[in-house]
C-alpha cells in the first residue's frame, strides 16, 4: 500500500476536532512523501493545517451539519507542549480568577510554559504562550501550584485575608492538607510578600 493510501487510513481512525501532529506518521514511509499525503488531504478538505506540523480532521457542528470546526488554539497549543515535551500551565491571572482571588476573567487566553515564547491562532482564537522559569511552573496540577501561580499575579496589599481563606475552601481539601499547604506557600521565596498572609490564615484553618 503507497504512503497516500496508509496516511488517508490512519487520518480516517484520528477524531475529529482534535488536533495531532504530522510526527506520528513519519514511520509510514520518507519525511518528504508523508508531507505531500498530508498536504493532499488538506487539498482535498479531509484535513485542516492548523499549525505548522499540526494537523485537525473537521468536526460538523451538530445545528449546522455544513458548518466544520477544527481544533482550538488551546487544543492546539496543549498538543504543542506535549510534542515537544514542555510544560504548560495556565497563567497566574486565570488561576487567580478560579479560585476566586479576583473578579474580572482575563480577557487574553495566556498559558506559562517553559518553552518558548509564542503564539497560536486557529481561525480568530488566539492563545498566547509566555515563558516562565521553572520556580513559576513547580507543583503542576496541585492545589499548592493554582494557589501560588494566583498569588504571584496580584498584590497582597489589595487582598483581604478573608479572600485568601476562601479561595483555600474552593479547592474542597480537608483542613491538615490545607495547613500543610499554606505551610509550603509560605517557604516559597517568590511569595515572601504573602507570608504574613499565609501565616495568619494557616492558624485559622
Amino acid at each position: 500500500m503507497s504512503v497516500a493510501a496508509l496516511a488517508r487510513q490512519r487520518v480516517h481512525r484520528m477524531k475529529r476536532g482534535i488536533p495531532f501532529s504530522i510526527s506520528g506518521f513519519y514511520s509510514l514511509g520518507s519525511r518528504a512523501s508523508v508531507q505531500q499525503a498530508m498536504s493532499r488531504l488538506v487539498k482535498e478538505g479531509l484535513l485542516v493545517r492548523v499549525e505548522r506540523g499540526f494537523y485537525s480532521r473537521p468536526k460538523p457542528l451538530k445545528n449546522l451539519p455544513s458548518v466544520n470546526v477544527v481544533a482550538s488554539a488551546n487544543a492546539v497549543a496543549a498538543a504543542w507542549a506535549k510534542e515537544r515535551g514542555y510544560k504548560i500551565t495556565l497563567q497566574g491571572l486565570e488561576a487567580a480568577y478560579r479560585l476566586g482571588l479576583q473578579t474580572q476573567a482575563p480577557v487574553k487566553r495566556i498559558y506559562w510554559s517553559n518553552g518558548p515564547t509564542r503564539e497560536f491562532r486557529v481561525g480568530n482564537e488566539l492563545v498566547r504562550i509566555q515563558h516562565k522559569s521553572a520556580s513559576r511552573l513547580r507543583w503542576l496540577n496541585r492545589p499548592e501550584g493554582e494557589l501560588m501561580r494566583g498569588l504571584l499575579s496580584l498584590d497582597q496589599q489589595h487582598t483581604p485575608p478573608e479572600t485568601l481563606k476562601n479561595a483555600f475552601h474552593r479547592l474542597s481539601i480537608p483542613s491538615a492538607e490545607a495547613r500543610q499547604i499554606a505551610g509550603k506557600l509560605m517557604n516559597e521565596p517568590a511569595l515572601h510578600a504573602w507570608r504574613s498572609h499565609l501565616m495568619t490564615l494557616q492558624k485559622a484553618l
